[in-house]
This record gives structure tokens, C-alpha cells and sequence, in this order.
């Protein structure tokens, strides 16, 4: 079976009120659209034709929609969701945890008896959380932990007063003994810091760190006494364009800034905040599962794997993801378990066995595991999402 998916849009606050609207080309409702989430997660299912939830329909047969070896895999779970992203405003500083320490850290949270829709709760599932960006637009981020000495080039430049022992611990190899430092100081030390760091990006007037001068100078007029400004400092800033990519493993501390991207990820709701935001923020937890590996390149290109299709290889277990740019042909794309096709531009079909799906772009698709390779024909392009 393949059928078209009705989705739910998450109207964040942080979400832009005219990128999703802009791609669909619905008329914007004057709210802010964050995400537009395709999949089988309960808290957000999609909705086949039929009526019913995709959540409903996995959790009542998993091996017939998932097939038998996906639906082994999972324990009956499907295993991504698929989103479109528009960020008008920076996210959280955040991470997500491995599959291991979600699975301790729900049990802890349910032993707790913390309802699980509560504010305060850390562990909302017990799957882990990687995931996968791809800009479809140019795309600003703050992406894992940039080198030390990188770092350190950027403290010496901007000279900001009252961070010498911040630098002095990266000198040191003392990553997340910094980090710690940061996230754990309360409102009123920050203030100060922040201030400091304001006024020394507006004083810098060279060249090497303009994008970090231009995302620093905006974290700190909104977020004046946030200890996530300053741990954003350690952060690589990314800009990536049109169908470039981050992939966030386990651990990796990150923000998403401003654009529009496709995001693939686990099927989890597991996010532990450290700054940024209002919501609930954890600092013991967050450090808990951060991996302090700097990352010394986090951008990801697409490898052509075939004539108009490309893989951004993540080796991740719980999905693949393929584009297909299609010009007036077609093409054929295996995968293993149910798939999420979603067009981004143009115009594309979908072909099953005994069934088509006209998308147009933001629309999407989805294919059952038994269904087999999944065809497209048209003109466009479109991601396809499977379990591997």
C-alpha cells in the first residue's frame, strides 16, 4: 500500500510563520508553524485515508505494516519520524540520549512517577533520539563542540572581560569541566558575563569569526542572563546550504537557529534542554549523556548512489534517507521496512503495486514494508525515509 499522509503542524513558538506556508502554498494562518511531522508517533500520528491514525494502524498489526524483520527490530515500533523544520527564532540548546541511557532514564522517571506528559519530566519514551537535518534553504546552526583550539582562537580574538578561566580550562583540555561550569551558574552570575561577551562582539571588528560575532550579539540580546549563551560559545556555527546536511548522534549538543530543513530522526520525544529556552532545563541529566568529543567537521553532503539519487550516510540503525531530483523520469529506490516519501519541490508520484500518490511539495506518502522498492516518477525532488 502506498497512501497519502494528513500531518500535524506543531505551532512552537519558535516556528516560522511563513516557511512551511511558503513551500505548501497554503496561506499562512498567522501562527507560527514550527514542524510539520509525518510518521507514527503517538503523541502526533499522521492520518491515512482511511481515518486512522498510523500510529493505530502499526500498533494493530506491526508485522504488516512495518514487515517481519522491522517490526523484530522495533518491538513492534516504527522506527523514524520524518519532519519538516522552520525555525524563525534559536531552539534549545539540547542533546538526546543513546538507547541505553534513555531506557535508564525512563525507568527512572517512571519509578518517580512523573506523568508523562508533565513539563518537568526528562524521559518522555525510552528510545533514543538521533537525527538528521537537511537544509532546504540556507540553514543556521549551532552543531557539536567546535575544536579546543578553535575555541580558544575565537576567545583570544573577541577578548571578552571575565572569561580568562574559561579559557584557561579549554588551554587545559578541560572541556566539560567548562561546559559544566557554564550550565550550571545561576541567572544573576551570568548576567555579567553576558554583557561582557555583548560588548566584546560588538567591539570586534575583524573578519574570521563574523558569523560567530553575528550569532553571539543576537543570543545575547534575547537570552541576557541564559547560561546557554555561553555554552553556545563552545558550539560550532554552521551554515549550511540548500541540501547539505548535520547529523546528530547520541550526545551532541546542538541548536537549531533560523530556516527551513527535512529532519529524519528516531521515533522519539527525548530532549534534555540546557539553555535557550523557558522550558524545563536539567543540567545534571544534560551533562549525563553529552558526548565531549569535539566535532572538527559537522557537515554533510549527499553521496550520488545512482543517476538522480543520492544517500546521506549516517550508518544510523534506525533510518536511511535518499534524495531523488527526478526530471521528467523515474526512478526506483529499495529500502528495507515502511518508507515516508516526501516531496520538497515540483511534482512527484509515487507508485505502489496497486496504488499511486500524485505529491506536490510538503505533501508526503507513505509505503508499508511489504510493499517493496518504491518507484517515483515525475518531475522534482523528494526525500524517501526507510528503516535502512
Amino acid at each position: 500500500m502506498v497512501a497519502r499522509l494528513q500531518n500535524t503542524i506543531r505551532d512552537y513558538a519558535w516556528g516560522s510563520r511563513t516557511a512551511i506556508p511558503e513551500l505548501t502554498g497554503v496561506e499562512p494562518d498567522g501562527k507560527p508553524q514550527a514542524e510539520l511531522w509525518m510518521g507514527a508517533h503517538e503523541s502526533a500520528p499522521s492520518v491515512l485515508p482511511s481515518g486512522d491514525s498510523l500510529y493505530d494502524v502499526v500498533s494493530a498489526g506491526p508485522s504488516d505494516v512495518l514487515g517481519e524483520e522491522t517490526a523484530e527490530r522495533f518491538e513492534g515500533r516504527f522506527p523514524f519520524l520524518a519532519k519538516l523544520l522552520a525555525a524563525a527564532q534559536p531552539l534549545s540548546i539540547q542533546a538526546h540520549p543513546s538507547r541505553e541511557q534513555a531506557i535508564d532514564g525512563y525507568a527512572r522517571d517512571e519509578a518517580d512517577g512523573i506523568p508523562r506528559d508533565a513539563d518537568d519530566r526528562n524521559y518522555k519514551d525510552a528510545w533514543p533520539k538521533p537525527e538528521i537535518l537537511i537544509a532546504l534553504e540556507p540553514f543556521d546552526a549551532l552543531v557539536g563542540f567546535r575544536p579546543l583550539e578553535a575555541t580558544v582562537a575565537l576567545l583570544d580574538a573577541l577578548q571578552p572581560i571575565g572569561f580568562e578561566e574559561l579559557t584557561d580550562l579549554l588551554r587545559d583540555g578541560k572541556l566539560r569541566e567548562a561546559f559544566t561550569q557554564f550550565m550550571s551558574s545561576d541567572r544573576d552570575s551570568i548576567r555579567p558575563l553576558v554583557a561582557a561577551l555583548a560588548e566584546a562582539c560588538t567591539s570586534y571588528a575583524g573578519e574570521a569569526f563574523a558569523l560567530e560575532r553575528e550569532t553571539m550579539t543576537r543570543l545575547c540580546e534575547d537570552f541576557p542572563d541564559d547560561p546557554g549563551v555561553l555554552a553556545a560559545l563552545l558550539l560550532n556555527r554552521v551554515r549550511l546550504e540548500r541540501f547539505e546536511a548535520v547529523y546528530l548522534p547520541a550526545g551532541n549538543v546542538h541548536a537549531y537557529l533560523r530556516g527551513l530543513g527535512f529532519e529524519v530522526m528516531a521515533n522519539s520525544d527525548n530532549v534534555l534542554r540546557g539553555g535557550l529556552t523557558s522550558k524545563h532545563v536539567d543540567v545534571p541529566e544534560l551533562v549525563s549523556v553529552v558526548d565531549f568529543e569535539p566535532l572538527a567537521d559537522p557537515v554533510l553532503t549527499a553521496t550520488p548512489v545512482a543517476d538522480g539519487v543520492s544517500a546521506y550516510e549516517t550508518g544510523c540503525e534506525y533510518f536511511a534517507v535518499h534524495r531523488v531530483d527526478l526530471d521528467n523520469d523515474e526512478r526506483t529506490i529499495d529500502g528495507v521496512g515502511p518508507r515516508i516519501i516526501c516531496c520538497v519541490a515540483g511534482t512527484v508520484d509515487a507508485l505502489g503495486k496497486d496504488s499511486a500518490v500524485t505529491l506536490s511539495a510538503g505533501q508526503s506518502a507513505f509505503a508499508t514494508g511489504p510493499e517493496g522498492p518504491c518507484i517515483l516518477r515525475g518531475s522534482g525532488t523528494a526525500f524517501v525515509v526507510s528503516a535502512r
